[in-house]
């Protein structure tokens, strides 16, 4: 991959929710929300590698597979694997994530263009592919990264337990850049009143997760735990 005039080189955090991307972004990161399409997050990452990026890294929340997994556990991905393709992730990059996110779980991750919302599609997924959680991003960036030869990683941390099945205003309220719609939680709600207790639950487990997200991001530091930090730091200085 060739780097232009004027090309930046920075870690991309290939995230889901704005949120996530907000809380990834620092010196040397450049944080994407794919909001749900896959097809515009890899449009976007082409873009970020075009212009001279030197790693992905997953990040953020991911709903659990197996069944020890709970809300708030962290993950540092092993490789990300499909029902018919794995891709390893970054040796000494998931090494770095590992020795600084304490009592984060080393696993093998999935990716989904759709979320997991019943707990029998996530056993079942979990049959198929032996992973402990599953996100909508890690797939697509694991494959573009693998495609161009760069440093792949995933940190994600998980949201909802295998056990639960999310409620119908979860499923509706993601916009296509990412931020949730109060709009269409209420909406939601007004049509199916019945599902407000498995909302709230979920709430709670979503702020579980995305305290712990964003005390991992502290211990993580600028890069994002990446190995070749040096270089990166005096590039973007």
């Amino acid at each position: 991959m060739s780097i232009g005039p004027g090309a930046s080189r920075t870690i991309v955090a290939v995230t889901g929710l704005a949120i996530e991307a907000r809380i990834a972004s620092g010196p040397g990161v450049r944080a994407l929300a794919g909001g749900g399409n896959a097809r515009q997050l890899a449009l976007a990452l082409e873009r970020e590698l075009a212009r001279g990026a030197t790693g992905i890294i997953s990040f953020g929340v991911a709903g659990g597979l197996a069944e020890d997994m709970v809300s708030g556990t962290r993950l540092v991905a092993r490789a990300i694997v499909t029902s018919t393709m794995r891709w390893p992730c970054d040796a000494a990059w998931a090494r770095m994530l590992g020795e600084r996110l304490h009592g984060a779980l080393t696993v093998d991750l999935t990716g989904t263009n759709a979320p997991i919302t019943e707990s029998a599609a996530k056993r079942a997924l979990y049959r198929t592919t032996g992973a402990a959680a599953v996100d909508t991003e890690s797939h697509i960036a694991a494959a573009i990264a693998a495609r161009h030869g760069v440093p792949f990683a995933a940190f994600r941390v998980v949201v909802d337990a295998a056990q639960r099945d999310l409620p119908p205003a979860a499923c509706v309220a993601l916009e296509p850049n990412g931020k949730i719609s109060g709009a269409a939680v209420l909406r939601s709600l007004a049509r199916t009143p019945a599902q407000f207790p498995s909302l709230a639950r979920t709430a709670i487990d979503a702020r579980t997760a995305f305290r712990a997200l964003s005390r991992g991001r502290r211990l993580l530091g600028p890069g994002l735990g990446y190995p070749n930090l040096g270089e990166l730091l005096l590039d973007v200085s």
